[in-house]
């Protein structure tokens, strides 16, 4: 009676529940976004090193006053050789620099929007020096500062299209450098920089760039558990290399990639915070237009009610039916919203990546845990709106009813 009742008025029936299928495809939606944001920074944490710390003159993830954070003095070479050499607990640490600025020509062809990574052999043994093609420099290539050079998945996509860049000559600031390996791809949504360099011996690094330059040195701790204990040795070595005393705040970041999931937190809790604002409204107004539909319903069948109670009807019996009706709406509306979300999230997954290369965090299809929510919140808030409705036709005197018309 509820399904039939519901397709003689199908116009009347798809706008009362229109605000829910604006409000699940919030709830869906935003859902989706997120979960690619979480296998974003999941494949950030894997290309980086979970197990890794950066210890750097800037702050990665911000937080500070930038205006302090620059007034840092450089840390040097002196001070980086010094670091690594005393540190004990953990697995491997190294130097690094980076050249965001400098002219690479290749078979007479210029190209932009590639950076110098100056790094030591040992970035062989992190997450972020697998190799695709090739190999990467040995210990005695990066002791000798050779002339070597592992270039980014996307500088290789660039460069040579069509392969064939193992061997070649590579021109960085005029200084030829033999191509002798490829790196997998790396890059993240948060770090799509990372296919975007080019990898050379930091002391061939040195002599093309100078000694001036603030440097860096990556630190693998070896496990997560011994973060900490690193971190802290880390600190007090650096606190002392570079004469602080004990009432100076330190002047250098010692960066992991859990700041980066701290502001991804935050990030999270915006976006719920506007998504379920937004999800609200809507779901109050598809409440009151049910609340409002399902009131017209009873009026017009307020003869039909007093015939059914005349005849021996419950009030649950007549409660029950307009509960049902007000239910189906919502579940209708939420099959509605599963289905064209289901469609803007393939296209979105699908063709988005191609403008936006970003976007292909997103995945093409709907988490199975948001379609359970989708129709939970439905039948919850069907029966919201259709309770005072349902109660209002279940307490109908059955003789006034009948003589309504």
């Amino acid at each position: 009676m509820a399904l039939t009742a519901l397709y003689a008025n199908k116009l009347r029936s798809f706008l009362a529940s229109l605000g829910v299928v604006i409000g699940i495809s919030f709830v869906i939606l935003m859902g989706w976004a997120l979960d690619g944001l979480d296998h974003a920074m999941a494949d950030a944490f894997k290309a980086l090193g979970a197990d890794m710390l950066y210890v750097d003159k800037w702050d990665w993830a911000g937080g500070r006053r930038w205006d302090l954070i620059r007034q840092r003095k450089p840390i040097t070479i002196e001070q980086g050789k010094e670091l690594v050499e005393r540190l004990q607990t953990p697995e491997l640490a190294y130097m690094y620099s980076n050249a965001h600025r400098a002219n690479f020509k290749c078979k007479d062809k210029a190209f932009t929007g590639i950076s110098v990574n100056g790094t030591g052999w040992q970035h062989s043994q992190t997450p972020m020096g697998s190799i695709l093609e090739g190999r990467h420099f040995s210990i005695f290539e990066a002791q000798q500062s050779a002339r070597v050079a592992v270039i980014g998945y996307n500088v290789n996509a660039k460069i040579f299209p069509e392969g064939g860049a193992i061997g070649t000559l590579l021109k960085i600031n005029g200084i030829d450098f033999t191509i002798i390996g490829v790196a997998k791809k790396q890059g993240t949504a948060f770090f799509d920089f990372l296919d975007n360099e080019v990898h050379i011996p930091f002391g061939a690094f040195i002599k093309i760039f100078g000694r001036e330059r603030s440097v860096g040195i990556s630190v693998k701790a070896g496990s997560e558990e011994n973060m900490e204990r690193v971190k802290s040795e880390i600190r007090g070595l650096m606190r002392s290399i570079r004469n602080l005393k004990p009432n100076q705040e330190d002047d250098f970041s010692i960066n992991e990639l859990k700041a980066f999931d701290e502001i991804l937190n935050e990030m999270r809790k915006y976006i719920w915070g506007a998504g379920i604002g937004m999800t609200i409204l809507s779901f109050i107004v598809g409440i009151i237009g049910i609340m409002n539909i399902m009131f017209v319903s009873v009026t017009e069948r307020t003869k039909e009610i007093g015939i059914r109670k005349a005849i021996g009807a419950r009030k649950s019996s007549i409660w029950y039916q307009f509960i049902i009706e007000s239910s189906v709406l919502c579940i209708a509306g939420s099959i509605f919203s599963l289905i064209l979300c289901s469609i803007i999230v393939y296209l979105a997954a699908t063709f988005l990546p191609d403008y936006w290369p970003k976007a292909d965090l997103l995945s093409p299809y709907l988490p199975y845990q948001l379609l359970f929510i989708a129709s939970i919140v439905s039948i919850f808030v069907g029966i919201i709106a259709g309770l005072v409705p349902a109660i209002r036709a279940a307490n109908l005197d059955p003789v006034d009813a009948l003589r309504y018309e």
